[in-house]
């Protein structure tokens, strides 16, 4: 490995940015081929690590908070749980609530941890 290979290796560890050092080859050839300027070739790693770090911090936090499992709405058993309504739970799902700045509130008997509150804070 040379020197220059080395520090970029040293640097990118330094920055925690695994995607973008994955990247610098394949990157580096083809600025090289299509003469790309430092910001175009900047942005276009930068751009890599960005959607790396995009598509895994979902899944980071979840292992973080340590979840016993994993649940999603499509796994959901809408025959054993009658009294919640398919549609309203879908149409929640979809989120548009968060970009309406609007809040949600989930009631049910108390003593179960069932009531819930999610209100939106800028």
């Amino acid at each position: 490995m040379s020197r220059t290979a080395s520090e970029l290796a040293h640097l990118f560890r330094a920055l925690k940015a695994p995607a973008a050092a994955r990247a610098l080859p394949t990157l580096a050839e083809r600025a090289r081929e299509e003469q790309w300027s430092y910001e175009r070739f900047a942005e276009a790693l930068l751009s890599t690590e960005v959607s790396s770090r995009d598509s895994h911090g979902g899944e980071g936090r979840i292992k973080a908070a340590r979840f016993p499992a994993r649940k999603t709405l499509e796994e959901f058993d809408f025959t054993f749980q009658r009294s919640v309504k398919k549609t309203v739970v879908e149409h929640l799902g979809q989120l548009d609530f968060l970009h309406a700045r609007e809040n949600v509130i989930l009631l049910g008997p108390p003593g179960r941890g069932s009531q819930c509150t999610f209100p939106f804070r800028e």
